[in-house]
């Protein structure tokens, strides 16, 4: 068994009945859907109604930083208090178009950290050239949660890891010039969660990514290691089921 513990579903070119049975016939056989601003946060909540194999993690990225209301607050609130809302997230900084409203993605960020804590739940941390700020806000906080799309150096990787974080691996691993190879060598799978970030970051390239992806990554990182496949798969399934705390067993 699989599981993709980060994608987008709710997207106008997707068929998402259709998506989630590629995804079984692919041995993913469940989701973490992830928001990100408050269109798709109340998108996702409705998903829980319709299937039962898809958890959420709620929360608002830090683009959105000079957009967020108090209703926006109040509302992912309401969110977390749903047992299949399993995290908050995607949440964190990104410095990558510059640092104008640097403090306003840092309260927005400790805002959700906060809301993280209240509620218990572990936190999906989106971070882009911003890797110092990021740790010193995770290190003010006693939280568990992924480090998304992890795409760092080992030193790096070995400083979320102190912390307790995972790191979370998709499709770019397979790229060619990708360095994380050399940093799953070093570290291991202890703490690595697949995700596809779907409909980005496709290990085919040219194809928009979808969360049956994940075999994909599984194989390949099955290879690198010279592991069978159904070990990397058990492995990284128990991860995230651990982290986030899935009633699936």
């Amino acid at each position: 068994m699989l599981i993709d513990s980060h994608c987008h579903l709710v997207n106008e070119d997707y068929n998402i009945d259709e998506i989630i049975e590629k995804a079984k016939e692919n041995d993913v056989k469940y989701l973490i859907v992830s928001g990100s601003e408050r269109d798709d946060n109340k998108l996702n909540i409705k998903l829980l109604d319709k299937y039962d194999n898809i958890f959420l993690s709620a929360g608002y990225h830090p683009s959105m930083a000079s957009s967020v209301t108090e209703d926006d607050y109040n509302f992912l609130e309401k969110c977390l208090m749903n047992d299949r809302v399993v995290a908050v997230g995607e949440i964190g900084l990104d410095y990558h178009y510059g640092k104008e409203d640097m403090e306003e993605q840092k309260e927005l960020f400790r805002r959700q950290l906060d809301l993280a804590k209240k509620y218990n739940k572990p936190v999906v941390i989106h971070t882009r050239d911003a890797f110092l700020d990021t740790y010193n806000i995770l290190r003010e906080y006693n939280l568990s949660g992924v480090i998304h799309c992890f795409s760092g150096s080992l030193e790096v990787a070995k400083q979320y890891l102190d912390l307790g974080y995972y790191l979370g691996i998709g499709g770019v691993v397979t790229f060619k010039n990708s360095k994380l190879k050399d940093v799953i060598k070093e570290i291991g799978l202890g703490r690595v969660v697949f995700e596809t970030d779907s409909p980005y970051l496709s290990p085919i390239r040219g194809e928009k990514n979808e969360p049956g992806n994940v075999k994909l990554v599984c194989e390949f990182i099955s290879d690198l290691l010279g592991l069978s496949f159904d070990e990397v798969a058990n492995i990284t399934s128990n991860n995230v089921i651990n982290l986030f705390r899935l009633n699936i067993r």
